[in-house]
C-alpha cells in the first residue's frame, strides 16, 4: 500500500499522511521556546521500502519515545503534532507516532 499525495515524496513508503523513517540523531537545545519546553527532538532518514535511506534527514517531535536506530512511522504539517499535544500549539512540521516492529508488505 504506497501512495503520493501531492508534493509528497516519489518513492517514500506512505500509508496515507504517515512515511516512514529511522531515528538516526538527536538534537540537544539548551535555550527553545516555551512550546518546546520538555519535547524531545529527533534526527529522522526517510527511507523506502527497502528501507535504503531516501531523501534528508529531518527533525522530528517524538511523541512516543523513540530511541536511536529504531524504524518509526511520522507525519507532516504542523497538525501531524496536535493530536498528542492538543492544549499546545507546537511550532513542528514533523512529529514521530509510532514504532514500527516489522513491515509485511505484499
Amino acid at each position: 500500500m504506497r501512495g503520493v499525495r501531492p508534493g509528497g515524496r516519489e518513492g517514500l513508503p506512505q500509508f496515507g499522511t504517515m512515511q516512514i523513517g529511522r531515528v538516526s540523531g538527536s538534537v540537544v537545545c539548551t535555550i527553545k521556546i516555551d512550546p518546546l519546553e520538555g519535547k524531545k527532538l529527533l534526527v529522522i532518514q526517510p527511507v523506502d521500502k527497502n528501507g535504503s535511506n531516501h531523501g534528508k534527514p529531518l527533525v522530528a517531535i517524538d511523541a512516543v519515545g523513540a530511541g536511536a536506530g529504531e524504524t518509526v512511522y511520522w507525519c507532516r504539517g504542523r497538525e501531524a503534532s496536535m493530536p498528542w499535544y492538543p492544549d499546545q500549539e507546537v511550532p513542528t512540521e514533523a512529529t514521530i507516532v509510532g514504532i514500527i516492529d516489522h513491515i509485511d508488505l505484499v
